[in-house]
Protein backbone atom coordinates (compact mmCIF):
# COMPACT_ATOMS: atom_id res chain seq x y z
CA UNK A 1 0.00 0.00 0.00
CA UNK A 2 2.91 2.33 0.84
CA UNK A 3 4.45 1.39 -2.31
CA UNK A 4 1.31 2.52 -4.47
CA UNK A 5 1.45 5.98 -2.80
CA UNK A 6 4.73 6.49 -3.53
CA UNK A 7 4.45 5.43 -7.37
CA UNK A 8 0.96 7.55 -7.68
CA UNK A 9 3.11 10.38 -5.94
CA UNK A 10 6.09 10.08 -8.30
CA UNK A 11 3.54 9.74 -11.27
CA UNK A 12 2.23 13.18 -10.13
CA UNK A 13 5.35 14.58 -9.87
CA UNK A 14 6.84 13.23 -13.49
CA UNK A 15 3.78 14.95 -15.06
CA UNK A 16 4.72 17.81 -13.34
CA UNK A 17 7.93 17.42 -14.36
CA UNK A 18 6.53 17.50 -17.74
CA UNK A 19 4.44 20.57 -17.51
CA UNK A 20 7.56 22.30 -16.84
CA UNK A 21 9.93 21.27 -19.32
CA UNK A 22 7.35 21.94 -22.09
CA UNK A 23 6.32 25.90 -20.14
CA UNK A 24 9.87 27.36 -21.15
CA UNK A 25 8.27 30.79 -19.86
CA UNK A 26 8.16 28.31 -16.50
CA UNK A 27 11.71 27.43 -16.76
CA UNK A 28 12.79 30.68 -17.22
CA UNK A 29 10.58 32.42 -14.75
CA UNK A 30 11.59 29.71 -12.34
CA UNK A 31 15.88 29.86 -12.65
CA UNK A 32 16.92 32.77 -15.28
CA UNK A 33 14.76 35.71 -13.82
CA UNK A 34 15.62 35.56 -10.07
CA UNK A 35 19.54 35.58 -11.36
CA UNK A 36 18.76 38.52 -13.74
CA UNK A 37 16.91 40.93 -10.56
CA UNK A 38 19.83 39.36 -8.43
CA UNK A 39 22.51 40.42 -11.07
CA UNK A 40 20.31 44.58 -11.29
CA UNK A 41 19.44 45.05 -7.44
CA UNK A 42 22.74 43.65 -6.61
CA UNK A 43 24.70 46.49 -8.68
CA UNK A 44 21.91 48.87 -8.37
CA UNK A 45 21.45 49.16 -4.50
CA UNK A 46 23.79 50.75 -2.35
CA UNK A 47 23.21 51.60 1.25
CA UNK A 48 26.49 53.97 1.37
CA UNK A 49 25.30 57.27 0.05
CA UNK A 50 28.39 58.79 -1.38
CA UNK A 51 29.12 61.85 -3.58
CA UNK A 52 26.00 64.04 -2.77
CA UNK A 53 25.81 66.55 -5.41
CA UNK A 54 26.64 69.91 -3.72
CA UNK A 55 26.66 73.34 -4.43
CA UNK A 56 28.46 76.01 -2.92
CA UNK A 57 27.62 79.75 -2.00
CA UNK A 58 31.43 81.27 -0.89
CA UNK A 59 30.49 84.66 0.17
CA UNK A 60 34.08 84.89 1.99
CA UNK A 61 36.33 83.53 -0.08
CA UNK A 62 39.07 83.13 2.42
CA UNK A 63 41.54 80.38 3.31
CA UNK A 64 39.73 79.74 6.43
CA UNK A 65 36.14 79.02 3.50
CA UNK A 66 38.46 76.82 1.20
CA UNK A 67 39.88 75.10 4.28
CA UNK A 68 36.49 74.23 5.21
CA UNK A 69 35.03 73.08 1.89
CA UNK A 70 37.65 71.48 1.41
CA UNK A 71 37.27 69.04 4.05
CA UNK A 72 33.34 68.15 2.76
CA UNK A 73 35.05 67.45 -0.69
CA UNK A 74 37.38 65.23 0.86
CA UNK A 75 34.78 63.24 3.13
CA UNK A 76 34.12 61.96 -0.61
CA UNK A 77 30.36 62.00 0.50
CA UNK A 78 29.73 65.04 -1.17
CA UNK A 79 30.26 66.03 -4.94
CA UNK A 80 30.87 69.21 -6.13
CA UNK A 81 28.77 70.58 -8.57
CA UNK A 82 28.78 74.09 -9.44
CA UNK A 83 29.43 77.19 -7.58
CA UNK A 84 26.02 79.77 -7.18
CA UNK A 85 25.94 83.43 -6.63
CA UNK A 86 23.33 83.88 -4.66
CA UNK A 87 20.48 82.86 -1.83
CA UNK A 88 18.10 82.38 -4.63
CA UNK A 89 20.33 80.16 -6.99
CA UNK A 90 21.19 78.02 -4.02
CA UNK A 91 17.60 77.31 -3.32
CA UNK A 92 16.75 76.97 -6.81
CA UNK A 93 19.79 74.25 -7.60
CA UNK A 94 17.76 72.14 -4.67
CA UNK A 95 14.57 72.44 -6.10
CA UNK A 96 15.44 71.56 -9.55
CA UNK A 97 17.06 68.77 -8.10
CA UNK A 98 20.30 69.40 -9.96
CA UNK A 99 21.71 69.25 -6.02
CA UNK A 100 20.78 67.47 -3.27
CA UNK A 101 22.84 69.95 -0.96
CA UNK A 102 23.68 73.47 -0.74
CA UNK A 103 26.39 74.76 1.31
CA UNK A 104 26.59 79.06 2.47
CA UNK A 105 29.33 80.30 3.89
CA UNK A 106 29.13 84.11 4.99
CA UNK A 107 30.98 86.77 4.68
CA UNK A 108 31.95 87.35 7.95
CA UNK A 109 32.74 83.57 8.90
CA UNK A 110 36.69 84.15 9.20
CA UNK A 111 36.17 87.21 10.85
CA UNK A 112 33.80 85.16 13.35
CA UNK A 113 36.60 82.68 13.69
CA UNK A 114 39.25 85.68 14.19
CA UNK A 115 37.54 87.19 17.00
CA UNK A 116 36.99 83.72 19.30
CA UNK A 117 32.87 83.60 18.37
CA UNK A 118 30.79 81.06 16.32
CA UNK A 119 30.75 81.07 13.20
CA UNK A 120 27.92 80.04 11.18
CA UNK A 121 27.61 78.03 7.75
CA UNK A 122 24.16 77.42 6.03
CA UNK A 123 23.49 73.82 5.08
CA UNK A 124 20.39 73.54 3.12
CA UNK A 125 19.32 69.74 2.77
CA UNK A 126 16.65 68.35 0.34
CA UNK A 127 14.65 66.12 2.44
CA UNK A 128 12.85 64.10 -0.04
CA UNK A 129 15.03 61.39 0.39
CA UNK A 130 15.52 60.47 3.98
CA UNK A 131 18.52 58.44 3.14
CA UNK A 132 20.63 61.62 1.65
CA UNK A 133 19.37 63.82 3.72
CA UNK A 134 20.08 61.45 6.73
CA UNK A 135 23.34 61.14 5.80
CA UNK A 136 24.09 64.96 4.46
CA UNK A 137 23.19 66.13 7.98
CA UNK A 138 25.15 63.47 10.21
CA UNK A 139 28.41 64.09 7.89
CA UNK A 140 28.01 67.79 7.83
CA UNK A 141 27.47 67.72 11.71
CA UNK A 142 30.90 65.78 12.15
CA UNK A 143 33.05 67.96 9.97
CA UNK A 144 31.82 70.95 11.58
CA UNK A 145 32.49 69.15 15.34
CA UNK A 146 36.39 68.42 13.56
CA UNK A 147 36.77 71.93 12.78
CA UNK A 148 35.76 73.07 15.95
CA UNK A 149 37.98 71.01 17.57
CA UNK A 150 40.46 71.91 15.74
CA UNK A 151 40.07 75.76 16.28
CA UNK A 152 39.59 75.09 20.59
CA UNK A 153 42.74 72.90 20.25
CA UNK A 154 44.87 74.19 17.89
CA UNK A 155 47.74 70.97 18.10
CA UNK A 156 46.74 69.33 21.30
CA UNK A 157 45.66 65.52 20.70
CA UNK A 158 42.16 64.77 21.46
CA UNK A 159 41.43 63.58 25.07
CA UNK A 160 39.42 60.74 23.53
CA UNK A 161 40.62 58.26 20.55
CA UNK A 162 37.13 56.80 19.42
CA UNK A 163 38.65 53.91 17.11
CA UNK A 164 35.43 51.35 16.12
CA UNK A 165 35.49 48.08 14.80
CA UNK A 166 32.96 46.67 12.23
CA UNK A 167 32.28 43.21 12.23
CA UNK A 168 32.17 40.92 9.19
CA UNK A 169 31.43 43.42 6.87
CA UNK A 170 34.54 46.37 7.72
CA UNK A 171 33.93 47.58 3.82
CA UNK A 172 30.49 48.03 4.72
CA UNK A 173 29.76 46.50 0.77
CA UNK A 174 25.69 46.26 0.48
CA UNK A 175 26.02 43.29 -1.71
CA UNK A 176 27.24 41.38 1.40
CA UNK A 177 24.04 42.80 3.53
CA UNK A 178 21.34 42.49 0.16
CA UNK A 179 22.13 39.36 -1.60
CA UNK A 180 21.59 37.11 1.31
CA UNK A 181 18.53 38.38 1.61
CA UNK A 182 17.49 39.00 -1.78
CA UNK A 183 18.27 34.88 -2.19
CA UNK A 184 15.80 34.40 0.26
CA UNK A 185 13.49 36.66 -0.65
CA UNK A 186 13.57 35.37 -4.62
CA UNK A 187 13.48 31.86 -4.11
CA UNK A 188 9.91 32.60 -1.89
CA UNK A 189 8.60 34.23 -4.85
CA UNK A 190 9.21 31.37 -7.05
CA UNK A 191 8.35 28.87 -4.78
CA UNK A 192 4.80 30.33 -3.89
CA UNK A 193 4.17 31.76 -7.49
CA UNK A 194 5.00 28.65 -9.31
CA UNK A 195 3.25 26.24 -6.92
CA UNK A 196 -0.53 28.50 -6.84
CA UNK A 197 0.01 29.25 -10.74
CA UNK A 198 0.53 24.54 -11.26
CA UNK A 199 -2.70 23.91 -9.37
CA UNK A 200 -4.56 26.63 -10.81
CA UNK A 201 -3.55 26.15 -14.76
CA UNK A 202 -4.96 22.82 -13.32
CA UNK A 203 -8.57 23.83 -12.31
CA UNK A 204 -8.50 26.19 -15.83
CA UNK A 205 -7.92 23.33 -17.82
CA UNK A 206 -10.33 20.80 -16.48
CA UNK A 207 -7.53 18.09 -15.79
CA UNK A 208 -7.65 18.47 -12.16
CA UNK A 209 -10.88 17.04 -12.21
CA UNK A 210 -9.92 13.90 -14.72
CA UNK A 211 -6.56 12.97 -12.50
CA UNK A 212 -8.97 12.63 -9.47
CA UNK A 213 -11.04 10.16 -11.41
CA UNK A 214 -7.40 7.56 -10.63
CA UNK A 215 -6.42 6.30 -7.79
CA UNK A 216 -4.81 9.10 -6.71
CA UNK A 217 -5.43 10.45 -3.50
CA UNK A 218 -5.65 13.95 -2.75
CA UNK A 219 -2.12 14.02 -0.65
CA UNK A 220 -0.81 12.02 -3.27
CA UNK A 221 -2.03 14.71 -5.97
CA UNK A 222 -0.46 17.44 -3.56
CA UNK A 223 2.69 16.14 -2.54
CA UNK A 224 3.53 14.75 -6.27
CA UNK A 225 2.90 18.78 -7.17
CA UNK A 226 5.39 20.31 -4.61
CA UNK A 227 8.10 17.96 -5.60
CA UNK A 228 9.48 19.45 -8.86
CA UNK A 229 9.02 23.34 -7.12
CA UNK A 230 10.73 21.91 -4.53
CA UNK A 231 14.14 20.58 -6.32
CA UNK A 232 13.32 23.65 -8.51
CA UNK A 233 13.82 25.91 -5.00
CA UNK A 234 16.99 24.25 -4.16
CA UNK A 235 18.33 24.61 -7.67
CA UNK A 236 17.82 28.58 -7.57
CA UNK A 237 18.89 28.79 -4.00
CA UNK A 238 22.42 27.05 -4.84
CA UNK A 239 22.09 29.04 -8.47
CA UNK A 240 21.61 32.71 -6.64
CA UNK A 241 24.73 31.44 -4.01
CA UNK A 242 27.12 30.80 -6.50
CA UNK A 243 25.94 33.36 -8.29
CA UNK A 244 27.15 35.63 -5.45
CA UNK A 245 30.09 34.10 -4.47
CA UNK A 246 31.51 34.13 -7.95
CA UNK A 247 30.30 37.15 -9.26
CA UNK A 248 29.52 39.82 -6.30
CA UNK A 249 32.52 37.96 -4.39
CA UNK A 250 30.54 37.71 -1.34
CA UNK A 251 32.43 35.51 1.06
CA UNK A 252 30.75 32.60 2.71
CA UNK A 253 32.14 32.09 6.73
CA UNK A 254 30.22 29.34 7.64
CA UNK A 255 28.97 26.22 6.44
CA UNK A 256 26.39 26.29 3.38
CA UNK A 257 25.55 22.58 4.16
CA UNK A 258 23.89 23.90 7.04
CA UNK A 259 22.12 26.49 5.61
CA UNK A 260 20.69 24.54 3.13
CA UNK A 261 19.21 22.36 5.77
CA UNK A 262 17.61 25.43 7.30
CA UNK A 263 16.30 25.95 4.00
CA UNK A 264 14.25 22.66 4.05
CA UNK A 265 11.59 23.53 6.00
CA UNK A 266 11.18 27.26 4.60
CA UNK A 267 11.20 25.57 1.19
CA UNK A 268 8.11 23.38 2.29
CA UNK A 269 6.57 26.55 4.28
CA UNK A 270 6.65 28.78 0.77
CA UNK A 271 5.18 25.66 -1.50
CA UNK A 272 2.34 25.03 1.40
CA UNK A 273 1.65 28.73 1.07
CA UNK A 274 1.32 28.52 -2.71
CA UNK A 275 -1.05 25.52 -2.43
CA UNK A 276 -3.26 27.45 -0.23
CA UNK A 277 -3.55 29.86 -2.28
CA UNK A 278 -4.27 27.45 -5.18
CA UNK A 279 -7.17 26.63 -2.94
CA UNK A 280 -8.75 30.18 -3.17
CA UNK A 281 -7.33 31.33 -6.79
CA UNK A 282 -9.53 30.30 -10.01
CA UNK A 283 -7.72 32.17 -12.46
CA UNK A 284 -4.19 32.67 -12.12
CA UNK A 285 -4.27 36.40 -12.35
CA UNK A 286 -5.87 35.92 -9.44
CA UNK A 287 -3.20 33.52 -8.06
CA UNK A 288 -0.29 36.27 -8.90
CA UNK A 289 -2.12 38.86 -7.34
CA UNK A 290 -2.60 37.03 -3.82
CA UNK A 291 0.94 35.93 -4.16
CA UNK A 292 2.53 39.42 -4.24
CA UNK A 293 -0.17 40.49 -1.35
CA UNK A 294 1.37 37.51 0.45
CA UNK A 295 5.08 38.22 -0.45
CA UNK A 296 5.55 41.51 0.01
CA UNK A 297 4.76 42.02 3.64
CA UNK A 298 7.26 39.33 4.23
CA UNK A 299 9.72 41.32 1.90
CA UNK A 300 8.59 44.87 4.11
CA UNK A 301 8.66 43.04 7.36
CA UNK A 302 11.10 40.20 7.74
CA UNK A 303 14.47 42.79 8.19
CA UNK A 304 15.61 42.42 4.63
CA UNK A 305 15.38 45.98 3.90
CA UNK A 306 14.42 47.34 7.29
CA UNK A 307 16.06 46.56 11.04
CA UNK A 308 13.15 44.53 12.75
CA UNK A 309 14.38 46.59 16.15
CA UNK A 310 13.30 50.00 14.09
CA UNK A 311 9.33 49.01 13.56
CA UNK A 312 6.62 49.54 15.70
CA UNK A 313 5.63 46.84 18.49
CA UNK A 314 2.57 45.49 16.42
CA UNK A 315 4.87 45.13 13.35
CA UNK A 316 7.58 43.33 15.58
CA UNK A 317 5.60 40.96 16.62
CA UNK A 318 4.15 39.67 13.28
CA UNK A 319 7.58 39.95 11.35
CA UNK A 320 8.24 36.88 14.27
CA UNK A 321 5.87 34.89 12.73
CA UNK A 322 6.90 34.99 8.87
CA UNK A 323 9.18 32.28 7.54
CA UNK A 324 11.55 34.99 5.45
CA UNK A 325 12.44 36.66 8.33
CA UNK A 326 13.73 33.55 10.29
CA UNK A 327 15.11 32.66 6.96
CA UNK A 328 16.71 35.71 6.38
CA UNK A 329 18.45 36.12 9.35
CA UNK A 330 19.54 32.81 9.27
CA UNK A 331 21.16 33.77 5.76
CA UNK A 332 23.25 36.24 7.36
CA UNK A 333 24.21 34.48 9.97
CA UNK A 334 26.01 31.70 7.96
CA UNK A 335 27.07 34.06 5.05
CA UNK A 336 28.34 36.91 7.00
CA UNK A 337 28.84 35.99 10.52
CA UNK A 338 29.71 32.59 9.78
CA UNK A 339 27.13 31.15 12.46
CA UNK A 340 26.50 27.14 12.68
CA UNK A 341 24.18 24.96 13.93
CA UNK A 342 24.57 25.19 17.18
CA UNK A 343 23.57 29.15 16.91
CA UNK A 344 20.62 28.81 14.10
CA UNK A 345 19.20 25.60 15.33
CA UNK A 346 16.33 27.58 16.62
CA UNK A 347 15.47 28.95 13.68
CA UNK A 348 15.60 25.13 11.89
CA UNK A 349 12.72 24.17 14.68
CA UNK A 350 10.54 27.56 14.05
CA UNK A 351 10.70 27.20 10.70
CA UNK A 352 9.82 23.38 10.99
CA UNK A 353 6.96 23.90 12.92
CA UNK A 354 5.66 26.88 10.34
CA UNK A 355 5.88 24.66 8.22
CA UNK A 356 3.91 21.90 9.32
CA UNK A 357 1.17 24.23 10.39
CA UNK A 358 1.05 25.28 6.57
CA UNK A 359 1.16 22.08 5.15
CA UNK A 360 -1.26 20.50 7.27
CA UNK A 361 -3.39 23.42 6.03
CA UNK A 362 -3.28 23.38 2.69
CA UNK A 363 -4.04 19.48 2.81
CA UNK A 364 -7.07 19.95 4.72
CA UNK A 365 -7.89 22.98 2.26
CA UNK A 366 -7.04 20.97 -0.82
CA UNK A 367 -9.27 18.30 -0.07
CA UNK A 368 -11.63 20.38 1.00
CA UNK A 369 -11.76 22.23 -2.45
CA UNK A 370 -11.59 18.93 -4.18
CA UNK A 371 -14.58 16.97 -2.37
Amino acid sequence: MFGGSLQRIASVARKETVHIRRDPVTFFFALALPLVEMFMLGYAIDTNVRHIRTVVLNECGTQEAAQLLQSFENSEDFNFVGQVNNDQEMYDAIVTGRAKVAIKIPADYSRQLERGQTAQVLIMVDGSESSVAGEAVNVANAIALQESLKQVLGQHPLPIDSRPRVLFNPDTRSPNFFIPGLMVVLSQMMATMLTANAVVREKEMGTLEQMFMTPVRAREVMVGKMLPYFALTFIEFTGIATFMRLVFHVPIHGSFFTLLVIAIPFALTCLALGLTISTRASTRDAASQMVIGTVMPCIFLSGYIFPVDSMPWIFRQISWILPTTWQVDAARGVILRGAGWAELWPHCLILWCMAIVLVTLATLRFRKRLS
